[in-house]
Protein backbone atom coordinates (compact mmCIF):
# COMPACT_ATOMS: atom_id res chain seq x y z
CA UNK A 1 0.00 0.00 0.00
CA UNK A 2 1.36 3.42 -0.93
CA UNK A 3 1.78 6.26 1.51
CA UNK A 4 -0.84 8.39 -0.20
CA UNK A 5 -3.42 5.64 0.22
CA UNK A 6 -2.52 5.26 3.88
CA UNK A 7 -2.72 9.00 4.53
CA UNK A 8 -6.17 9.15 2.97
CA UNK A 9 -7.41 6.84 5.74
CA UNK A 10 -6.03 8.78 8.69
CA UNK A 11 -8.68 11.25 9.80
CA UNK A 12 -7.17 12.79 12.91
CA UNK A 13 -5.04 12.57 16.03
CA UNK A 14 -6.16 12.62 19.64
CA UNK A 15 -4.18 14.21 22.48
CA UNK A 16 -3.01 13.92 25.37
CA UNK A 17 -3.15 10.15 25.06
CA UNK A 18 -1.70 9.75 21.60
CA UNK A 19 -3.89 7.89 19.18
CA UNK A 20 -4.88 7.83 15.56
CA UNK A 21 -8.43 7.74 14.34
CA UNK A 22 -8.68 5.27 11.50
CA UNK A 23 -11.26 5.61 8.78
CA UNK A 24 -12.18 2.50 6.82
CA UNK A 25 -12.83 4.60 3.70
CA UNK A 26 -10.92 3.32 0.73
CA UNK A 27 -8.60 5.39 -1.38
CA UNK A 28 -10.43 6.91 -4.34
CA UNK A 29 -8.10 5.19 -6.80
CA UNK A 30 -9.16 1.80 -5.44
CA UNK A 31 -12.83 2.72 -5.81
CA UNK A 32 -12.27 4.06 -9.33
CA UNK A 33 -10.47 0.84 -10.30
CA UNK A 34 -13.34 -1.27 -8.94
CA UNK A 35 -15.97 0.85 -10.73
CA UNK A 36 -14.14 0.64 -14.07
CA UNK A 37 -13.69 -3.13 -13.72
CA UNK A 38 -17.43 -3.51 -13.11
CA UNK A 39 -18.40 -1.25 -16.03
CA UNK A 40 -16.03 -3.04 -18.42
CA UNK A 41 -18.29 -6.08 -18.14
CA UNK A 42 -21.56 -4.21 -18.86
CA UNK A 43 -22.30 -4.75 -22.56
CA UNK A 44 -25.20 -2.28 -22.48
CA UNK A 45 -22.56 0.46 -22.40
CA UNK A 46 -20.73 -0.48 -25.58
CA UNK A 47 -22.18 -3.38 -27.61
CA UNK A 48 -23.98 -2.37 -30.83
CA UNK A 49 -27.51 -1.56 -29.71
CA UNK A 50 -29.09 -3.61 -32.50
CA UNK A 51 -27.38 -6.66 -31.00
CA UNK A 52 -28.88 -6.07 -27.56
CA UNK A 53 -32.07 -7.54 -26.13
CA UNK A 54 -34.00 -4.68 -24.49
CA UNK A 55 -34.92 -6.70 -21.43
CA UNK A 56 -31.27 -7.62 -20.82
CA UNK A 57 -30.22 -3.98 -21.25
CA UNK A 58 -32.73 -2.83 -18.67
CA UNK A 59 -31.65 -5.52 -16.19
CA UNK A 60 -28.02 -4.49 -16.71
CA UNK A 61 -28.84 -0.83 -16.07
CA UNK A 62 -30.64 -1.82 -12.86
CA UNK A 63 -27.49 -3.69 -11.77
CA UNK A 64 -25.27 -0.74 -12.65
CA UNK A 65 -27.48 1.62 -10.65
CA UNK A 66 -27.47 -0.71 -7.64
CA UNK A 67 -23.66 -1.09 -7.82
CA UNK A 68 -23.14 2.68 -8.03
CA UNK A 69 -25.43 3.20 -5.03
CA UNK A 70 -23.40 0.69 -3.00
CA UNK A 71 -20.14 2.40 -3.96
CA UNK A 72 -21.56 5.83 -3.09
CA UNK A 73 -22.41 4.52 0.37
CA UNK A 74 -18.71 3.88 0.97
CA UNK A 75 -17.54 7.35 -0.08
CA UNK A 76 -17.59 10.83 1.34
CA UNK A 77 -20.26 12.83 -0.47
CA UNK A 78 -17.81 15.62 -1.31
CA UNK A 79 -15.26 13.63 -3.33
CA UNK A 80 -14.84 14.06 -7.07
CA UNK A 81 -15.46 10.37 -7.63
CA UNK A 82 -18.77 10.61 -5.75
CA UNK A 83 -19.88 13.35 -8.14
CA UNK A 84 -19.13 11.14 -11.13
CA UNK A 85 -20.90 8.15 -9.60
CA UNK A 86 -23.97 10.27 -8.83
CA UNK A 87 -24.04 11.56 -12.42
CA UNK A 88 -23.82 8.02 -13.80
CA UNK A 89 -26.53 6.85 -11.42
CA UNK A 90 -28.76 9.74 -12.53
CA UNK A 91 -28.18 8.67 -16.16
CA UNK A 92 -29.35 5.16 -15.20
CA UNK A 93 -32.52 6.57 -13.65
CA UNK A 94 -33.19 8.68 -16.73
CA UNK A 95 -32.68 5.68 -19.03
CA UNK A 96 -35.08 3.59 -16.94
CA UNK A 97 -37.66 6.38 -16.97
CA UNK A 98 -37.44 6.84 -20.75
CA UNK A 99 -37.88 3.13 -21.42
CA UNK A 100 -40.60 2.97 -18.76
CA UNK A 101 -38.90 0.18 -16.83
CA UNK A 102 -40.17 1.03 -13.36
CA UNK A 103 -40.53 -2.03 -11.17
CA UNK A 104 -38.72 -4.01 -13.88
CA UNK A 105 -41.80 -3.85 -16.12
CA UNK A 106 -40.43 -3.19 -19.58
CA UNK A 107 -42.13 -2.03 -22.74
CA UNK A 108 -40.92 -4.16 -25.62
CA UNK A 109 -38.73 -1.54 -27.24
CA UNK A 110 -36.85 -2.62 -30.29
CA UNK A 111 -39.03 -5.66 -30.89
CA UNK A 112 -39.82 -4.35 -34.36
CA UNK A 113 -37.06 -2.73 -36.38
CA UNK A 114 -37.77 0.83 -37.57
CA UNK A 115 -40.67 1.18 -35.14
CA UNK A 116 -40.64 4.49 -33.25
CA UNK A 117 -40.20 2.58 -29.97
CA UNK A 118 -36.86 1.21 -31.16
CA UNK A 119 -35.76 4.79 -31.89
CA UNK A 120 -36.68 5.80 -28.34
CA UNK A 121 -34.82 2.82 -26.89
CA UNK A 122 -31.70 3.36 -29.02
CA UNK A 123 -31.71 7.08 -28.23
CA UNK A 124 -31.89 6.32 -24.51
CA UNK A 125 -28.96 3.90 -24.78
CA UNK A 126 -26.98 6.51 -26.72
CA UNK A 127 -27.57 9.16 -24.08
CA UNK A 128 -26.66 6.73 -21.29
CA UNK A 129 -23.42 5.83 -23.08
CA UNK A 130 -22.57 9.48 -23.64
CA UNK A 131 -22.84 10.33 -19.94
CA UNK A 132 -20.92 7.23 -18.92
CA UNK A 133 -18.22 7.92 -21.52
CA UNK A 134 -17.47 11.35 -20.07
CA UNK A 135 -17.34 10.08 -16.49
CA UNK A 136 -15.35 6.95 -17.29
CA UNK A 137 -12.79 9.19 -19.02
CA UNK A 138 -12.66 11.49 -15.97
CA UNK A 139 -12.15 8.55 -13.59
CA UNK A 140 -9.41 7.06 -15.76
CA UNK A 141 -7.54 10.34 -16.20
CA UNK A 142 -7.78 11.50 -12.57
CA UNK A 143 -6.61 8.17 -11.19
CA UNK A 144 -4.17 7.06 -13.92
CA UNK A 145 -6.15 3.94 -14.85
CA UNK A 146 -6.41 2.03 -18.11
CA UNK A 147 -9.79 1.27 -19.68
CA UNK A 148 -10.47 -1.90 -21.69
CA UNK A 149 -11.00 -1.29 -25.41
CA UNK A 150 -14.70 -2.20 -25.44
CA UNK A 151 -15.58 0.32 -22.71
CA UNK A 152 -13.11 2.83 -24.17
CA UNK A 153 -15.27 2.91 -27.32
CA UNK A 154 -17.73 5.21 -25.48
CA UNK A 155 -15.08 7.73 -24.39
CA UNK A 156 -15.29 11.21 -25.92
CA UNK A 157 -13.61 11.46 -29.32
CA UNK A 158 -10.12 12.82 -29.67
CA UNK A 159 -9.88 16.47 -30.58
CA UNK A 160 -8.83 16.90 -34.19
CA UNK A 161 -6.53 19.91 -34.49
CA UNK A 162 -7.42 20.43 -38.15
Amino acid sequence: MRFVEIVSRVTGFSVPIFGIQWSPAEAERTVARRVLAFLEDRRVLYAPSEMEVPHHCVESVFRIREFLTEELGRLSATTDIASSLRAMRAACRKFLTVVEADDRRIILFGAQQNHYASWVFNGAIGELRGVFGVHVAMLAVKHGLDVEDDLASILPAEVDDQ
